[in-house]
């Protein structure tokens, strides 16, 4: 049962010969349409804003605003590659969070031994996850929404409704506070994450596996490559990543609340969907997926420095994932239609 199916749209050599540069370049545009547009966007809203964008703030508030977005999006990038869906990368830093910080507080545990604990909990529930999929053979949209929701329900029981707060040692609120020459650490967490992804997934067989499955997991079976074992353990790394995003959340805002987390769902899935469109379109990726979340996180903070309302960000990550994935899907059509002629 999928949730998701992986089609590859970037132009081979083969299509691309013989085209005029016009031809060449309509054909490459899926493929860097949205670097392209953020490149756009970037000069656009510089030239309106030029005393607040293009500044070094503005620049640092992004990358530090929008790193727990590109971890979770990342997170779900994954399962997406075996053609499934995580939606307890929303759901789990809700209770990721509030665990982090209560296990110091109200139990004395040590900060990296807190850390760990939630991180080893992450991973447990990716492979709950991946057990519901693969063994109990319940669709994964359906498997993550259940299990995330009782994550969420597990947050407002141990709550209470209420905040969660106390002493924090200081090594812990380094893990979002500090910055290496000026950068906030959170987007040396972004790059070293998206440099070990990008190796494990375009240089290793598990990457060529991973889309193997995404794209037809009976034949990926057939040519023995083993779907069950490899997608159990894509949910369990989207797990774990959560789950760090969780704890660098919660060093973040130094106390819990059940009430924050969710609305890290949608852009995550935005981001990772949005991903799917560039780069390698068709099928979601590490580049694609930095670039989805970039998009989405320049555009709102123009937008908002131009005066706009407080819905504004929910409005443009919707406005944005239909029309990539209508692009996305117009480009697919085309292509498939090309071919039978």
């Amino acid at each position: 049962m999928q949730s998701l199916q992986s089609n590859a749209l970037e132009p081979t050599k083969s299509e691309l010969k013989g085209l005029s540069f016009w031809e060449k370049f309509i054909r490459q545009l899926p493929v860097y349409g949205l670097p392209i547009l953020t490149l756009a966007l970037i000069v656009l809203f510089s030239i309106l804003l030029p005393d607040t964008f293009p500044t070094a703030l503005n620049a640092r508030s992004i990358l530090s605003d929008k790193a727990i977005i590109v971890m979770l999006s990342l997170a779900a990038m994954l399962p997406m590659m075996a053609g499934r869906i995580d939606l307890t990368v929303g759901y789990g830093i809700v209770l990721w969070h509030i665990l982090a910080i209560s296990l110091q507080t109200d139990y004395g545990m040590n900060w990296l031994a807190a850390c760990a604990l939630v991180i080893v909990a992450g991973a447990c529930v990716g492979l709950l996850n991946g057990l519901l999929v693969e063994i109990a053979q319940i669709d994964s949209f359906i498997a993550s929404l259940g299990t995330g929701t009782i994550l969420y329900a597990l947050a407002l029981w141990y709550t209470g409704g209420q905040q969660v707060m106390g002493n924090l040692p200081q090594a812990f609120l380094n893990l979002n506070g500090l910055s290496i020459f000026g950068i906030p650490i959170t987007a040396f967490y972004v790059l070293g994450l998206a440099v070990l992804l990008w190796i494990v997934t375009e240089r290793l067989p598990i990457g060529r596996y991973l889309y193997a499955i995404g794209a037809n997991p009976r034949a990926a079976a057939l040519n023995g490559i083993r779907v069950r074992f490899y997608v159990i353990g894509v949910f369990v790394a989207s797990g774990v990543i959560t789950a760090f995003a969780g704890t660098v959340l919660a060093s973040k805002l130094q106390i819990g609340q059940a009430t924050v987390g969710l609305e890290y769902l949608l852009p995550a899935l935005v981001g990772a969907f949005l991903g799917s469109t560039t780069i390698r379109p068709g099928r979601v990726n590490v580049l694609g997926t930095i670039f989805g979340v970039l998009i989405l996180a320049v555009g709102i903070s123009g937008i908002q420095q131009l005066g706009g309302a407080f819905y504004i960000e929910p409005l443009f990550n919707g406005v944005t994932l239909i029309i990539a994935i209508g692009i996305a899907g117009y480009t697919q059509r085309r292509r498939l239609t090309a071919k039978r002629n």
